[in-house]
Parts: C-alpha cells; sequence; structure tokens
C-alpha cells in the first residue's frame, strides 16, 4: 500500500483546470499576438501552426476545450483546414455539391466558382487570417457557411451512393451531420465574440 505522499507523486494526467488555462491562455496569446502585430509574416505562420507544431501538440492544447471558448473555436478552424488540406479533391468535389442548395451560405463563405482544389485550399488559409486581420466573427461564420456547404454536399453523395453501399453512405450522412454541429459551433462562437464574450 502506498501512503498518501508517494501516491502524490505518481505522475498523471494534468489538472483539467489547469489545462483550461492553458487553453485560454494560450489561445488569448495566439489571437491577440496575430492581431496586434500586423506583420503577414506572423499571420502566415499561425495559420500554418499545425504543420509547425503538428496537429497533436495543437490538439493537447484545445482539442478539449467547449466549442462556446475561444480555444475551442480555433481548435475547429484548425481541424477543417487541416481536413481541407489533406483532402481538397473530395473538399471541392462536395463543395460543388452543395453549392446547387447552399448558395446563401456559398456566397457567405466566398468561394470561387466552380471551386477547385486550390480553391477549397486558398478559402480556409483566408478564414483563419482573417482570424488575426479581419473580424473574427466574419470569419467564424464564413467557416460555418463553408461547412454547411459541405453538409449538404456530404448528404448528396451519400443519396447518390446509397444503392451501391450502405455502409459508406451511413458514413457521409454521419460526416454531413458532423459538419452541421460544427457550423453551429462557429455560429455560436461568432456571436459570442461580437457581444465580447468569447474567452
Amino acid at each position: 500500500m502506498l501512503d498518501p505522499r508517494q501516491a502524490d507523486e505518481i505522475p498523471g494526467d494534468v489538472d483539467p483546470a489547469l489545462r483550461q488555462e492553458v487553453a485560454h491562455t494560450t489561445a488569448n496569446v495566439i489571437v491577440q499576438q496575430g492581431r496586434a502585430a500586423e506583420d503577414p509574416d506572423l499571420v502566415d505562420r499561425l495559420v500554418r501552426l499545425v504543420e509547425t507544431e503538428g496537429l497533436d501538440t495543437v490538439a493537447a492544447m484545445w482539442a478539449d476545450s467547449a466549442p462556446n471558448t475561444l480555444p475551442g473555436a480555433l481548435w475547429r478552424l484548425y481541424v477543417l483546414r487541416s481536413w481541407v488540406l489533406r483532402d481538397p479533391q473530395t473538399v471541392a468535389e462536395r463543395y460543388r455539391m452543395g453549392v446547387v442548395r447552399a448558395e446563401v451560405h456559398d456566397a457567405v463563405a466566398g468561394v470561387v466558382s466552380p471551386p477547385g482544389p486550390q480553391d477549397v485550399s486558398r478559402l480556409v488559409d483566408a478564414v483563419l487570417s482573417g482570424v488575426f486581420v479581419g473580424d473574427l466573427a466574419v470569419a467564424l461564420e464564413r467557416a460555418a457557411a463553408f461547412c454547411r456547404v459541405l453538409a449538404t454536399g456530404a448528404a448528396f453523395d451519400a443519396d447518390h451512393v446509397e444503392d451501391r453501399d450502405t455502409d459508406l453512405a451511413r458514413t457521409l450522412t454521419h460526416g454531413a451531420s458532423a459538419l452541421v454541429r460544427t457550423a453551429e459551433e462557429l455560429e455560436h462562437a461568432a456571436s459570442l465574440w461580437r457581444s465580447g464574450h468569447l474567452d
């Protein structure tokens, strides 16, 4: 049996309160520094944070943060960017499918028409840049609109493959649902930022 002093010395996971404090502090510092510097090179480095630091490092900082917080919103933006950069062809195809029924969201997202793989990659970079050089709420709303168009495209894609592959159709439907949820979370974060309550 360990005495209490020995038990306290066993390394464990980081205290959840400390983890949240670190998440909020790092998110606020990154956004404030990016916005204050007015330095295009710094903004470019912040946009490419996942490439330089790794998705696991960024996840360790922010992945557990609630979506109605600044670190939670940033995490969603960086994950969205990582997905687009990993598979721009599929994202562009889904976007083209979704834009037919989501014209308003397409206008908010601001993707060229018809978008190709490079266009969707440029959009996510522009959205993330907007966090540091523009109106953060607008950047979050553009990302949300982008997610809504992609969700519509994924739902259409699910309809097209359902007869041939029900498992794939189910996966696409779940993906569409997750994109809608992400869009709602980003829209809520934008509203909180505008009211001064996104921390």
